[in-house]
């Protein structure tokens, strides 16, 4: 059914005030969440509703964090999160990121012992609406079998990075360190849909489209997306002091225990290194020349990353609102906080 945006803000918003978060925290993790789903993110947007307010119910999120702020050097710091809801200190750690880098020419910032994150392209567009270029990438629990092994390890260890433009476009890209995403696992699992083969595998490591068959994920491009994966541990794990690798807690195994996950915010200022002016109008030659290069056979152009998503936005709109599935909404608008859904369940939910 399609739900007008707002309305769907206030739906999630309000779950997840009923579930205990204090109002300023439920507002910026409702619009990370509708800002996904209206770029057709659904596997980061409404979908995620009732885990987080199980999670925020049953004491796996600190309602009243004691968080900190260190600033290390003078382009760095460390954020803190004291267990607290992962969606306004990722906002608050790119803040500070750019900060920084408004005065020293970079910001590099950790945020650290927090909960989920959600779509990191959201904070990199944050950045690059202030002239920056942004670069965020964070840590996930273990559900990939690295290259070469025959158990996980890693997590989807997602990276983006999102610059401006002389004309008001953003270039926003945003991908898993695996073929595909969990979320959009969980999606089709909730659309009731298959997914292609080669997103993942089963028991015995087989290609397998059921997505309730999935044992485990696979690095995107083999080998390279296994060392990307290691990669974005050490940065957003490692370096900031939390568990990493295998030792990354579970989303799901016990919901009243805090998460303690690992995120990293990068902000660069342009003005420092070719200049502002020079940086956004070389980006939009680029865009304007990638738009006209000679499509491929069975395209219709070339686009530029984060411009799909634009094109999404405006279909939304158009619509009048975003397409949910009907039990998704029947939850938003029920008087549950939720259904003991997600406790206790194994990497896949399961």
């Amino acid at each position: 059914m399609i739900v007008p945006r707002e309305e769907l803000k206030q739906l999630m918003k309000n779950k997840f005030m009923a579930a205990g978060l204090h109002e300023d925290h439920a507002e910026d993790m409702a619009e990370v969440l509708t800002w996904s789903s209206e770029r057709g993110l659904h596997s980061h947007g409404e979908v995620r509703v009732e885990y987080y307010t199980e999670r925020i119910s049953k004491g796996g999120t600190t309602i009243d964090p004691e968080w900190t702020w260190k600033q290390t050097g003078p382009c760095s710091g460390i954020l803190d999160g004291d267990n607290g809801c992962g969606y306004p200190f990722a906002i608050m750690g790119m803040k500070k990121a750019i900060e920084l880098a408004k005065e020293n020419g970079i910001g590099f910032v950790g945020v650290a012992n927090v909960g989920h994150t959600g779509a990191i392209s959201y904070y990199t567009e944050m950045a690059a609406k202030e002239g920056m270029i942004g670069f965020s990438c964070t840590q996930s629990d273990p559900m990939v079998i690295p290259y070469g092994g025959a158990e996980p390890f890693y997590g989807t260890n997602p990276i983006a990075i999102a610059a401006p433009t002389a004309d008001g476009r953003i270039v926003s890209f945003d991908m898993a360190t695996t073929v595909q995403a969990w979320g959009k696992i969980l999606d089709a699992k909730s659309a009731g849909r298959s997914i292609p083969e080669g997103w993942a595998v089963d028991e015995d490591g087989l290609p397998v489209t059921d997505p309730h068959k999935v044992n485990a994920l696979v690095a995107i491009a083999g080998a390279k997306g296994y060392g990307l994966m290691m990669m974005v541990d050490i940065l957003s794990g490692v370096l900031l002091g939390v568990p990493a690798g295998k030792h990354v807690s579970s989303m799901y195994h016990d919901l009243s225990e805090g998460r303690r996950l690992g995120h990293l915010n990068i902000a660069i200022n342009p003005e420092f290194f070719c200049g502002d002016k020079q940086f956004r109008e070389a980006m939009s030659v680029v865009l304007d020349e990638l738009n006209a290069v000679k499509p491929g056979v069975g395209f219709d152009k070339v686009y530029w990353p984060g411009e799909r998503a634009q094109l999404r936005i405006q279909a939304t709109k158009d619509a009048g609102g975003i397409e949910i599935v009907d039990d998704i909404y029947d939850y938003l608008v029920s008087d549950d906080l939720y259904r003991n859904s997600w406790d206790h369940k194994n990497r896949f939910a399961e």
